[in-house]
């Protein structure tokens, strides 16, 4: 495998992981529970969901924001900045990287999010149709806006790098770390603090996404429900969380002895220009975007050991995604285990892109492949891949690939590879 030459920028590595999830608070915990195939969905219980017709999501259970910020801290965000919140204090100890005066301008963050502040949006309009415009929080905006899990990251780090936010629905985790991956690539930062954070199971969340059919309706098995290339998948299941990912410029982690989980090469773009929701059919712009992010890291189609699918447990997602793998890797396409681990986290629109990020580098350093659980007849549409049906598999990874896929036609790639000197 080729190493990226001089004139393609720096190299980047991963130097820490966090995770906020439905299958655990901790990178330890999510990584056990990934490969021992369980699933984090469960029946709503949090709000009433008597007229919504898909009645499950994967829930985050036992989250209390205050053992990482002050209960003043958390009172002034939104769910989905608490999880990132959370996430960015695990991140920080597992780099055991120390931001002060001497750095702070060399470190960023880049958080994406699909919806923002969504369940504060929904509690503050009820408050101005019950008691008045004069009663809705003076905390709605700062609380809503899709930036603040970034903004929140950056203050409580103490990074004075380059912050932004992506927004580009279900691909917005994966574009934060790609266009943080290219920042230092760039010179711009020597590290940056990158991932996404979701929290939109809420009721007007789950009715939007149930109303346009897109979620299951299998409410009596929720453990089941979501099945990624299953031919009795009926749509996604909503899940919510927070991935953030250090990473770092090579020469920077080498010289402060850091640990290092694995190196970024490729991060692949493409987009669709067809439809606000739906994949085009061929798979050719998908196939584009994979093969976008190979270049890149001038790896070949016949290095790649494992495919983080996006794998929704849609009817159209999968099979155009199948065909776009086969369509890329062609005969090489029979060696490569795929598996979505959307079976098991759920769908955590702008988060997900993170947290299966953070699965691919696992994948890598453990040499073990997550399941894809509940495949138990695969539909004859998708192509006959290996998709690492229940069982998660032992395998050498030296090249994993993640892809992401939002509404609107954004199609992302990310490339990780092991680490070497």
């Amino acid at each position: 495998m080729k190493q990226n030459s001089n004139n393609k920028g720096k190299r980047v590595v991963i130097t820490g992981m966090s995770v906020v999830t439905s299958l655990g608070l901790s990178l330890d915990e999510f990584w056990k529970n990934l490969i021992s195939g369980k699933s984090g969905v469960s029946r709503i219980d949090r709000f009433n969901v008597e007229k919504i017709s898909s009645k499950i999501a994967a829930q985050i259970r036992n989250f209390n924001p205050e053992d990482y910020v002050s209960r003043k801290q958390a009172k002034r965000m939104d769910r989905f900045s608490q999880f990132a919140a959370a996430a960015a204090v695990m991140v920080l100890e597992d780099c055991k990287l120390k931001i002060n005066s001497s750095n702070d301008g060399d470190i960023g963050v880049y958080i994406g999010s699909g919806v923002g502040g969504l369940g504060t949006l929904e509690s503050q309009h009820q408050r101005l149709l019950e008691k008045g415009a004069d009663k809705v929080s003076p905390f709605l905006i700062p609380m809503m806006i899709s930036n603040m899990a970034a903004a929140h990251v950056s203050i409580i780090s103490g990074a004075k790098g380059p912050v932004s936010t992506t927004t580009t629905a279900c691909a917005a985790g994966s574009n934060a770390i790609g266009d943080a991956f290219e920042i230092i690539k760039r010179g711009d930062a020597k590290v940056m603090l990158a991932g996404g954070s979701e929290a939109a199971v809420t009721p007007m969340g789950m009715a939007g996404f149930s109303n346009m059919h897109a979620l299951s309706t299998r409410n009596d098995e929720p453990e089941k429900a979501s099945r990624p290339f299953d031919r009795d998948r009926d749509g996604f299941v909503m899940g919510e969380g927070c991935a953030i990912l250090i990473l770092e410029d090579l020469e920077h982690a080498i010289d402060r002895d850091a640990k290092i989980y694995g190196e970024i090469f490729g991060y692949g773009l493409s987009g669709e220009a067809y439809h606000i929701t739906a994949l085009e059919k061929s798979g050719v712009n998908v196939e584009r975007c994979i093969k976008n992010c190979l270049r890149e890291g001038e790896v070949g189609l016949d290095e790649v050991d494992y495919i983080n699918a996006h794998g929704t447990s849609t009817p159209l997602n999968d099979i155009v995604e199948s065909i776009a793998i086969k369509r890329c890797f062609n005969d090489n396409a029979d060696s490569i285990n795929i598996s979505s681990t959307k079976s098991m986290t759920g769908h955590c629109l702008g988060a997900t892109g993170a947290i299966e990020a953070v699965a691919s580098i696992l994948s890598i350093k453990n040499g073990i492949i997550p399941p894809t659980i509940n495949l138990e007849n695969l539909d004859e549409k998708c192509s006959s891949l290996n998709y690492t049906p229940n069982t998660s598999v032992k395998r050498d990874v030296n090249v994993a690939i993640s892809n992401s896929m939002g509404f609107g036609g954004h199609n992302v790639t990310l490339g990780f590879k092991k680490y070497v000197e």
